[in-house]
Parts: structure tokens; sequence; C-alpha cells
């Protein structure tokens, strides 16, 4: 409970020069900070470069990426507008990350080669292999435009391909017809100035309800104003076209607002989701009326899909969707097949209904009567494409977390289909893995069968009480029974990637350890012989000697849970407890045995970043990283009824457990997290002692500002109101006695955790007399990126683990110095 006790500013400091420290005050944060040089090399570090698979898995594009972008680049120009943020300078999405160098090698294991001809200080990205692998596609981002540009792969030389300037601000990348024509989105040729905002508004801004149930979460970024819908035009209507890899442009229909485009798998048609107007200021722009087209090759329309409207009433519980057609795509195995799901329970997850979605096909030239697919009593979940004999259609249901997967004779629709799996898609242990995949002449994915025919291939994360032992399986679809053709063995995490050659004798993987970085080796099946492919260096040495161990500890309701505990080189428990930060997620469960399944391994690799939790072992920690907090709400009792009782028992679970170990000092432990773990740190801190102190970034904290759900919950506040004051931190913020640090990006994006709720619930922490920081990051989203916030984060965390955990003794309350501390914030 908050202590009474107001000692004067006089005491206030005298107690900071006691600790050795000074006053954390506002102003500190009138400039960019950075914390341990230790901890500063390691954030800098290069990451490992990203592998790309050529489609006849004989080629691997390496992808380097650089570190963290200045806080210049946020800076620029932005707009928000129905749910995206556009940079208006290139007609593209803003706050992305290109690449800025290419290198083509073997999987034979021959030496990269540069890529030549690659713009100076480039920033690549959209990068797609042609169906025949002889040239990739990509995008470069200069100051003022987007930029086509094709790489030879033959050749290993890059060039732009046309000057006209690409438009990516639905975010449609460039996309292979066929091996030597691309279809794009430009901006369109002649396009007039940006509209500019009015001096004088025309009149009010009027909303109406037409007396219909139309519940939505709490969206961000989305339209405004009649200006807003004006400046969402412009810079959403593209120019569809074609182009050759001669640079010869065709365009493809009139200009408009291309949600999304793909072409069949021949090429020979594109498949395009106009939005139009009338637009909403409830819902983002994936939700407005959409007119969906079939075009040939040159712009005609071939055929109208659907014209669906406004879509600003799908009911909010988890499952609904919208009703007539959705989630249309291309059949991967046929030249041009149209393939789309329809609810049949009014697209309401609520109603009682014995079949939910049904799957239909259309061949072209679209001019016959749709063909059934499949029927199903779950909601549709995706296909997977085989040949005419095979298909794998899921279908999956919220409340129940069921999953099953049938399997479909496409070029039979009479065809019964065969239950191939059924299961909880939270039951880590019991998933089977999914089919490894092939690209097949259309540059398609589609499920690889074995050199005879009989059997599929499955790779799995291989989820088990040992840890994640990543596997590959061979499924005779005759008998539904499995073979184990590989597992991974300690001491490394070995996961496949993919088969490779017609045999299927050798098999692509990515290896790696907690001292080794992730590289790619092929793996012989028959004899295990191994041959790198690649050799990426260790990003951050410094780190090798970090210790890394997965343990396992009880709830006291006998839950099994479980942590990845990290400890700075060199100690010993005969060195003495440390100070401990544990960074966490709760996560809802409806199984009790599901909450309690390993989800890690202690084989893999320690990344570094700067959101690494781990990187405080360079300082002196221990950490506790991802710590087991199931919320577990089983049959028809929902997982938020005891959300606080379960999370209190299960911090205190793992605080025993680094007590027990010797690893901890029960007087010296920090909580924190990032968004929902944001909300879990205020939480703990209001409902239990267990800390000395907490990080909360960019969290929510008061759910009656949610009021439509929030995370898992799908009861709104007027069902469960009750539920929602207790799970609000902002509620109980006169409990709150230990220090508490709030970050919060400025311009966060996410869904609830919009800036308010960190300023709102730092003035009650300060009206209520508790110890709390806010630290608000100019131009950052939901997760931060440039390097001066980052590194700004994390001296603000360093500082406040220091001095309120490090730094804590038992003789010392950290309540008593929490109200010393305020004053002299004060």
């Amino acid at each position: 409970m908050r202590s009474l006790f107001r000692p004067t500013l006089v005491l206030a400091f005298a107690t900071a020069l006691l600790l050795g420290t000074t006053p954390l005050v506002a102003q500190d944060a009138a400039v960019y900070r950075t914390p341990d040089p230790a901890v500063v090399k390691v954030v800098d570090a290069a990451p490992t470069p990203g592998v790309s698979l050529s489609p006849d898995e004989t080629r691997m594009l390496l992808i380097q990426y650089p570190s963290y972008p200045p806080i210049t680049e946020l800076a620029e120009r932005e707009l928000k507008l129905a749910g995206l943020r556009i940079k208006p300078a290139v007609d593209g999405r803003s706050r992305t990350s290109g690449a800025t160098e290419l290198r083509i090698m073997t999987v034979a294991g021959a030496a990269s080669v540069d890529v030549s001809g690659l713009p100076g200080s480039p920033s690549i990205e959209n990068i797609r292999w042609s169906p025949d692998g002889n040239h990739v596609s990509f995008t470069h981002a200069t100051s003022d435009a987007l930029e086509l540009w094709v790489l030879d792969v033959n050749a290993a030389r890059a060039r732009r391909l046309t000057d006209r300037r690409l438009s990516l601000t639905a975010g449609n990348a460039p996309t292979w017809l066929d091996s030597r024509t691309l279809a794009a989105a430009f901006v369109p040729e002649g396009r007039e100035a940006e509209p500019l905002a009015p001096s004088v508004p025309a009149g009010p801004v009027i909303e109406e309800s037409a007396g219909r149930e139309a519940p939505a979460r709490t969206y961000q970024d989305l339209l405004q104003s009649p200006f807003d819908e004006s400046l969402f035009d412009y810079y959403l209507t593209v120019q569809l076209a074609r182009i050759g890899l001669d640079g010869d442009v065709t365009p493809l229909a009139d200009p408009g607002i291309a949600w999304d485009f793909s072409p069949s798998p021949d090429g020979r048609y594109l498949l395009v989701e106009w939005v139009h107007r009338p637009y909403s200021y409830q819902v983002p722009g994936n939700r407005f009326p959409q007119r969906v087209e079939i075009l040939d090759r040159d712009g005609a329309l071939v055929h109208l899909v659907a014209d669906l409207p406004l879509q600003e009433e799908i009911p909010m519980a988890f499952g609904s969707v919208a009703t007539g057609p959705r989630s249309f795509n291309w059949r991967a195995d046929a030249p041009a097949t149209l393939v789309w799901a329809e609810a049949q329970d009014g697209g309401d997850a609520r109603n009682e209904a014995d079949v939910r979605d049904k799957v239909f096909v259309l061949d072209a030239p679209f001019d016959g009567a749709a063909e059934e697919l499949a029927t199903l009593g779950l909601r549709y979940a995706g296909l997977q494409w085989g040949d005419a004999d095979l298909a794998l259609v899921y279908e999956s249901w919220w409340k129940t977390r069921q999953l099953r997967v049938w399997r479909l004779t496409p070029g039979d629709t009479s065809a019964e289909p065969i239950l191939m799996i059924e299961r909880s898609y939270e039951d880590r242990y019991s998933d089977p893995g999914s089919p490894d995949t092939r690209t097949n002449e259309f540059g398609r994915g589609v499920i690889r069968r074995t050199a005879d025919g009989s059997s599929i291939l499955l790779i799995g994360q291989g989820a088990s009480p040992e840890g994640d032992r990543p596997f590959l399986d061979r499924y005779d679809l005759a008998t539904g029974e499995t073979t184990r053709l590989f597992r991974s063995e300690a001491p490394w995490f070995e996961s496949p990637v993919s088969v490779l050659g017609e045999q299927g004798t050798s098999l692509l993987t990515r290896r790696e350890s907690p001292e080794d970085p992730p590289n790619y080796f092929v793996r012989n099946l028959d004899s295990g012989e191994l041959t790198q492919v690649t050799d990426f260096p260790h990003p951050a040495p410094q780190l090798k000697d970090i210790r890394k161990e997965l343990v396992r500890y009880q709830r006291a309701d006998g839950v099994d849970l479980t942590g990845t505990l990290y400890l700075p080189p060199g100690w010993e428990p005969e060195d003495g407890p440390l100070p401990v930060l544990m960074w966490a997620y709760p996560t809802e469960y409806k199984s009790a045995d599901a909450a309690g399944q390993v989800t890690d391994s202690p084989y893999r690799f320690v990344r570094a970043s700067a959101w690494s939790a781990y990187l405080w072992t360079l300082v002196g920690y221990a950490v506790l990283d991802d710590p087991s907090l199931p919320i577990i709400g089983e049959g028809d009792v929902e997982p938020n009824d005891t959300y606080i009782e379960q999370l209190v028992s299960g911090a205190q679970a793992a605080v025993d457990e680094m007590v027990r170990r010797g690893v901890g000092d029960r007087h010296r432990m920090a909580i924190g997290g990032h968004s929902y773990g944001a909300f879990m740190t205020a939480n703990l801190l209001a409902h239990s002692d267990m800390f000395a102190a907490g990080i909360a970034r960019s969290g929510a904290y008061n759910r009656t500002l949610t009021p439509f759900g929030f995370q898992a919950e799908e009861r709104t506040y007027w069902e469960a109101p009750e539920i929602y004051y207790a799970m609000s931190p902002f509620m109980h913020a006169d409990k709150v006695d230990e220090p508490i640090l709030l970050i919060h990006g400025e311009m966060d994006n996410n869904s609830g955790t919009f800036p308010m709720q960190s300023r709102r619930y730092f003035a009650a922490l300060k009206g209520l007399g508790a110890t709390a920081r806010l630290v608000v990051l100019p131009y950052e989203s939901h997760g931060y990126r440039s390097r001066e916030s980052l590194l700004h984060m994390l001296w603000e965390q360093q500082e406040w683990l220091d001095r309120y955990v490090k730094n804590a003794t038992p003789e010392e309350p950290t309540a008593m110095r929490a109200n010393l501390q305020l004053e002299s914030d004060s």
C-alpha cells in the first residue's frame, strides 16, 4: 500500500547522496542519452544477413540490413490516413527498413559474389525472384522517389528498369506476371499538386449511427475529415501497369485506388481489389468498400467478382468476418483458378451454426458457375495447394482453440474430404508440422511430394518438454503414418529450411547454438554428413560468455512454468545473489496443459538487439526472460475472470525460483514489459510487493478506453464492467508503492495503446504521490526504431534499474526511497 510518509526536499537529497546517485528529474530528458558502452556496442553491431533461396533451390541471395536508422529519418513528414502511415515524399509507406547490400552464392557453397550496379547508398526492399530464378526484382528508395530495379542473377548485375515513379502507399510491391514481365503500381502521370488544407473549414465533421451495432476496437490513424479523404484519394490512387525487362511500360485500366492486386499463376490475368467511397472515420482502409475485378493482360475487365460494401458492422467476437465473398486468392497449382470463402453463419461467431464457411473456385475464363470446394464447420483459415489430387484446407475456431486440416482432391470437387489433423492449436507438443513446399513452373509454392509421389514432407518446431527440437517427417498419404527423417540434436538448434532436389536426399538447414550464430548447412539425410554453406561471424562476440539456461518451476496451483535465464559472464553461485530483471508478456490459454508447455530451446543463439532483455547481464544483472505467465480459463470460464490472481501467482513462482537457485536477491528484483507486458507490470506493482521497481513501455492502463475488447478479451465493457475495472492499473494507481518507469512512443499507432494511456496513468501516479517517471520518445510508434530513441530507452532503463534495484537494500524499503525521490522530482 502507498505510504503516507512525506519527507522534505532536504531529506530527499540526503538520501540520494547516501545512495551515491543524483535525482532523476524531467529535465534529464532534454537530450538523448546513451547507456553503458558495452550495451551500445551490442546495439550498433550489424545484424546477420538475411537469406532468400532461389526457386530452383540452387542459389541464395544474401541480404545485408543496416543497424538502426537515425532520428532524422523518423522526423521526415508523415501522413496518417485510414490506418496507413505514408511517406509522401516518395509515395510509399513510412518506417520501413531497406537493405544496403546484396550478394549471390550457390547452395553448393561457392564464395559469394557482390552484386554490381547497385545505386549509391542503396535502400532495397520488396525483393522477389522471377519464376525461372534468372532475375530478382526489388525497389529502391531515394530521397524523393521509389524506383523499380532488376538484378540479372547470372551476371550478378543490377539496373534500374524505368524512370517511372512507383507508388507503394497501399503496400503492393511489384510482382512477376511471368519470368520477363512484372505488374506494378505507379504514380499516375500528370498528377496535380497535393491538395492544400483549407484555411477555413467548409463545415463541421458529422458522423451518424443508423441504429445497428457497429463495434470497433480502438483503431488509430483513421480518417478524420473531408481533407483527410482528399489526401487519401491523392496518395492512394495509382496507375497499374505491366513492365517488361526492356523497360517498356503498358498501363492497365484507369487510375484508381488499388488496395491489392495479384496476377494469376499463368500471368494472363490480374486480380484487383479497388477501394471506393463511401469512406469511414471508424475503421481502417481495408474495411472500406471494394470492387473486386479480374482484368486481362491488357487491362480490360474480364469478370466482376464482387462489389463489397463498407464493413463497419462486423461483430466483435473473435472469429467474426464480413459477409459475402472474402479472402480472394489464386489456386497456386493451376493456370488461372480463383478461390474465395463465404460465411454461412452471417459472419457472426456468436451465432450457432453447423456450417461456418464455404470455399469456392472459379476457373478461367470466369463465365461459368463457381464450384464448391469445401464446406467447413469452423472458420476458414487458408489453403495449401499441391496438385490435382492434393490440397489442404485449414479451419479453426477461436473459442475452443480448435484446428482442423482437411485433405482435398481439387481435380474432383465431388470427392469426400479426408480429415488429416484435428488438434488444439494451443497444444504445441501435438503440432505435426507444416508441409515442405517447392516452387512450381508458375513461381508459386506448392506442397512437395516425395519422389515416388506417395508421401509429403512435414517440417515442424518440435516443441517438447525438453525444449524445441525442429524436425522433418515423411507423411504417407495412404496410411497417415509418419516416419522421422531428421530431428535437431543437442547441443545444436538446427531448423530444416527446405528439402533439396527431386530425390529429396539433401536438406538445407539453419544451424545455431548459444555461442554460434545461425548459418546454413546442407545435410545428407542418408549419411548425416553436414556441408557448411554460409559462414556468418558472431555479430557481438562479447555476448559469447553469457550463460543461458531453460528453467522449469511450478505455480502454486500446479501449472508448470518455464523461463529463459541469462547470467553474467563469469558469475558463480558462491559470488552471491544478483539483482534480477524479469521481462515478461502474459498469454491467455483455454488449457492448463497447454499453458505449461515449454516454449523455447536452451540451444538457440542469443540474438543481439536493442530489444534484448539479456543485455543487462553485461552490467551485472541476472535476467529471467519470458517467464511463463499464463492466464487460463478452461471450459466456459474466461481467462480474465481471474487475471490478477493468476498473474500474481505466476510472478511469485518466478521470484521464488530465482531465490531458490541462489541467483536472485528477493529485495532486488524488477519487473518489466512492453505493450501488454507494460499492462502486466503496472498490475503487478499495484497488486503485489514482490518487486523493487518496474519498467512499463508503450502500455494501456485504463481499459474503459478500449471498451470493445482488448488483447484476448471478447466481452465489451458493458458486458463485463467489473473485469474492465479490476484489470485496469489506472483504477488501482493508489496501491502502487514501488517506482515505475513509463516509456511511450509519441506516435504510437497500436490498437489501444495511444500515448494518452501513459500520460493519464502518470498523472494519476503523480497526483497520488507515487514515484514515477514518464519518457515520451519523439516520432516513435509502438515499436521504437531510431538509434537515438533506442539508446535513450536503454539509458533510462539502466538508470532506473541501478537506482531502484541494484542499489536497493533490505534495510531501506523501496517505498520510502520512492517517496523521498518524488519530493526531489517535484
